[in-house]
């Protein structure tokens, strides 16, 4: 077993207190990690999942810390139209979102050689296009807001390309062309667009699909930092970068893998 060490604490970012943040993925994994990390900051935490049970019992073990509950509603991201109001419902309820973060995700494999057109369309419809229009639509709340910031999570796959996942890597490089594009279309409205390329983060859905005893060692041979990546370490990025004291910092790619690009 390679050396894990929980988060103790998170850096205070002032300007992040009581600031309206939406994350889409939020119940499980790097995305669970986010909420809490916001809701440790003071911020009205909004997010969704399709997974009730545990985005339930995750807003639950918050409140149990003494953070204020987050926002929760079950959405599919896929569906558009329910993602934009969802977005516009959590709006009007905690005010216009000054932090956005698509999280929301599915690295399923599939065979390339025999991979459908359904399935392609699908990675892509999970993987990509929510990310895109849930930007477009809160630019007119951080419009208003005088700025603010989106935060779109990608991968290092787009740098080294494992097998059985060619939708999920073709939508992971789509989130970078967006996330330049935004920061371009949207700097005017001093709204800072980023990307964060995370690595093989130990999720207890990672251990349990994919990130055996095997691959972990070889993965440890191929990275700087002998540690698994924590899915806390990129919360404690997204901090940075959802904060004013990255206000000049946009249109930017953001590794974060033990070391292993």
């Amino acid at each position: 077993m390679y050396s894990y060490s929980p988060h103790q604490g998170y850096t205070r970012y002032p300007s992040l207190e009581n600031a309206s943040v939406f994350i889409t993925g939020g119940a499980t994994g790097i995305g669970a990690a986010l909420v809490e990390a916001f809701a440790a900051q003071g911020a009205q935490v909004a997010f969704v999942d399709l997974d009730d049970a545990e985005a339930l019992s995750l807003c639950d073990q918050l409140v149990a810390k003494g953070y204020r509950r987050p926002w929760y509603r079950h959405c599919d991201v896929s569906d558009i139209s329910a993602l934009k109001a969802t977005i516009v419902a959590a709006g009007a309820e905690q005010g216009d979102i000054r932090v956005l973060i698509n999280n929301a995700a599915n690295d399923q494999r599939y065979d390339t050689r025999s991979l459908s057109e359904e399935l392609w369309y699908r990675g892509l419809a999970v993987n990509l296009h929510p990310a895109f229009f849930a930007a477009q639509t809160v630019q007119p709340m951080m419009a208003r807001l005088g700025g603010g910031s989106i935060i779109n999570i990608s991968s290092i796959n787009t740098e080294w390309a494992p097998p059985q996942l060619a939708s999920y890597i073709t939508a992971k490089a789509g989130i970078l062309g967006i996330s330049k594009s935004l920061a371009t279309d949207f700097g005017e409205d001093n709204i800072r667009v980023n990307a964060i390329l995370p690595g093989w983060v130990a999720t207890p859905k990672q251990l349990e699909k994919w990130l055996s005893v095997e691959e972990e060692h070889e993965l440890m041979k191929r990275v700087c930092l002998k540690k698994r990546l924590g899915a806390h370490d990129v919360a404690k990025l997204a901090l940075f970068l959802a904060a004013d004291d990255a206000a000049m910092i946009t249109a930017q790619e953001f590794v974060i893998d033990g070391g292993r690009i």
